[in-house]
């Protein structure tokens, strides 16, 4: 039923962990430096406002800017957050000037000011990926009751909502477009265990079902990463498959089995999807799967998550490189190879202008790197200091970046 209502322990990260100990190099002298309580700002979460830093001018009536090469900016704000730390690459969202982490109570913040703009307690399960599409976002019922709901992300009010039925267990959203929602959701049987799962396409005007796929028996319901591009939807897992199918009609147009799982993200540009697969960056055709591409790095060095930012794909190495490469045809555009003892192994990127933006994983001295587009140099580092062993997170919002760090959301300036 579809309704709108105003009213209603891998190897890599083993690897990664043990190679925590090599450290960044100090920033320059005139870096601005915060104690961990100074960076996190006062108990109960209140607004720390930056500014006076030169350059756009912010609502609030201050400027900034970000600094010159070797020296970090101050946050313009940071605020607590419910981040339950489980939601992996969908944890984090921008949608207009609306910044929005997944956990309980699920938040929507104004990004220049960081100011709350709405609070919905008990919406969704622990975990849920933020999913949009249309300008909605879509998440599983906290009820497991099968629902799937709808919310305008500028006010956190419910407008959509969508039963995939009682025979289904807790149907999970994984990607979106202005059509369909497309969700993974476990048969039920007599026992209530779900041995085998659906993949299936809920109408967003209708809220009925568009087609359903049961997947391969003991395919599992988890570590799903999905997009939709050019009328497909492309989806990796855990058990090493990259899957294509046609997102009208649910149709498998073609499955392949890659040397490696895909942990968070792969990237899509135009015709392609393109995977890291160990040591090797490969692109296959999204409509027959053949391999158009093929980048090789040094032997014992794996890719990580790669993603593509208005036309140039980038990715880190698992020997701190840093990699542009051109996604239509798979040539080098930079490899930065002296980033040991510098910089940290990227996982999630964000481009604004001429820098590039780094959110690293697990590594003490990581945090969000800041590099030149050009070069791969990188310019500067931030880190809030607090020891905290959780990933970083980083997206893009206008002119600023929305920045997460274990239950702290910080706003840096990208201008």
């Amino acid at each position: 039923m579809g309704r709108r209502d105003e009213h209603a322990v891998s190897r890599r990260q083993a690897l990664r962990l043990a190679g925590t100990g090599i450290g960044l190099a100090v920033l320059g002298a005139g870096a601005w430096g915060c104690s961990p309580a100074e960076e996190t700002g006062a108990s109960g979460g209140g607004t720390t406002a930056g500014g006076g830093q030169g350059g756009d001018t912010d609502k609030g009536g201050g400027t900034f800017s970000t600094p010159p090469p070797g020296t970090a900016p101050k946050p313009l704000w940071q605020q607590e957050t419910g981040n339950d730390n489980l939601a992996g690459i969908h944890a984090l969202a921008v949608i207009g000037d609306t910044v929005v982490v997944s956990g309980d109570p699920l938040v929507g913040r104004d990004v220049v000011s960081g100011k709350e703009k709405w609070s919905r307690p008990g919406i969704t399960i622990p975990g849920a990926k933020l999913i949009t599409g249309g300008g909605t976002l879509y998440l599983a019922s906290a009820e497991y009751d099968g629902d799937v709901v709808g919310l305008d992300p500028a006010t956190g009010k419910e407008t959509w909502r969508s039963r995939l039925g009682k025979e289904y267990e807790q149907p999970r959203p994984i990607a979106a477009d202005d059509r369909h929602v497309y969700v993974l959701a476990g048969i039920l049987e007599e026992d209530l265990s779900s041995p085998t799962n659906v993949i299936a396409a809920i109408d967003t005007t209708s809220g009925k079902i568009s087609w359903r796929e049961q997947r391969d028996k003991g395919t599992e319901e988890f570590g799903i990463t999905a997009a939709v591009v050019g009328g497909r939807l492309a989806y990796t897992d855990y058990r090493k498959n990259v899957t294509v199918r046609d997102a009208a009609t649910g149709r498998q147009l073609w499955t392949k089995k890659i040397g490696r799982s895909n942990y968070y993200r792969f990237a899509v540009h135009e015709d392609l999807v393109i995977v890291p697969d160990g040591e090797r960056l490969r692109a296959f055709a999204l409509a027959a799967g053949t391999e158009r591409w093929s980048l090789a790095n040094e032997e014992f060095t794996w890719f990580n998550d790669p993603q593509v930012l208005d036309g140039v794909l980038y990715a880190s190495d698992g020997a701190y490189g840093m990699w542009a490469v051109d996604p239509g045809t798979g040539k080098q555009i930079w490899h930065n190879k002296d980033l040991v003892g510098s910089a940290a192994e990227a996982w999630q990127f964000a481009k604004v202008g001429g820098t590039l933006y780094g959110a690293t994983e697990h590594d003490k001295k990581g945090g969000v790197h800041a590099f030149d587009t050009a070069t791969g140099k990188l310019r500067w580092t931030y880190n809030d200091n607090t020891g905290d062993s959780e990933k970083w997170y980083v997206v893009a919002a206008g002119k600023r970046l929305a920045v997460m760090h274990a239950e702290r959301l910080y706003a840096l300036p990208a201008v």
